[in-house]
């Protein structure tokens, strides 16, 4: 039977998390969905983790792709494999909380929502919250996005009845292809409905790309002048705009951080 939810993963050397992330859909309380983890030739125990998932789980499918290619290759390779009306996305080492699926298409139903975005917190490597939850905006179209950055591709979803599934075609880009295509999106005039249900969790994992600060603001200017080509005075102000927030997101987490660390929390 097509499933209602197709759940977009890639994954590269996740031993780490992917196991409690996968365990973060089984325990949705819709379950009307598959799982299409596309591996980006992992050098560790990702595949065969997957692998022993998928056999005790049939809505779990392991895509082992034979040459890397990054995160955007693997998005697409496990896209072009879905079957689900909506499209979901979760990275190989974040988390869903169980009702995450239910409640927001619920809720893009009432709001006869084509794309939508639920809010989330920061956890650390070892799950526990940072300190940190963003809520997003009621509405968030192009411009709402260039200049406040909230969309989080754990808490992202798309109804396919209602956009192309071909404006989820991910950019060839190394870096901020997620972003690129939420933009992409946005700009076909669907602009993005927030949950204010804090139904997901994005885990900040050391070593990762957008950890690199020097290199993800990098990739964060070639989107808006390669990518979005935007003029540069209108760049510079959503350059100065997303470096404000990620110095107070940095700050926020690690003084929370330091706070329960003193409080033995």
């Amino acid at each position: 039977m097509t499933p209602l939810v197709s759940v977009i993963m890639p994954s590269y050397n996740a031993e780490r998390h992917i196991a409690e992330s996968i365990a973060s859909v089984q325990t949705q309380t819709l379950d009307d969905w598959e799982l299409i983890v596309s591996d980006d030739c992992s050098s560790d125990s990702t595949r065969e983790i997957v692998s022993g998932i998928a056999e005790s789980d049939p809505r779990v499918r392991l895509l082992p792709l034979e040459e890397n290619g990054g995160a955007a290759k693997a998005r697409n390779n496990s896209l072009s494999h879905a079957r689900g009306r909506y499209i979901a996305y979760l990275d190989a080492d974040d988390l869903w909380y169980p009702e995450k699926l239910e409640r927001q298409i619920a809720f893009m139903g009432e709001r006869c929502a084509a794309f939508s975005c639920a809010s989330y917190e920061v956890v650390g490597e070892d799950g526990a919250p940072l300190g940190r939850t963003v809520h997003m905006l009621d509405t968030c179209d192009y411009m709402g996005f260039l200049t406040h950055n909230l969309l989080q591709t754990v808490g992202i979803m798309a109804d396919t009845e209602r956009l192309d599934r071909s404006l989820l075609v991910m950019p060839p880009m190394q870096r901020r292809q997620d972003a690129a295509t939420w933009l992409q999106v946005l700009k076909a005039g669907h602009a993005c409905r927030g949950l204010p249900d804090v139904l997901c969790a994005y885990r900040r994992v050391a070593g990762s790309l957008s950890s690199d600060k020097f290199k993800a603001a990098r990739g964060v200017w070639s989107l808006y002048r390669d990518v979005e080509r935007l003029p540069l005075p209108m760049s510079l102000y959503c350059f100065v705009r997303y470096a404000a927030l990620a110095v107070w997101k940095r700050s926020y987490t690690e003084g929370t951080k330091e706070r329960n660390e003193r409080s033995g929390r």
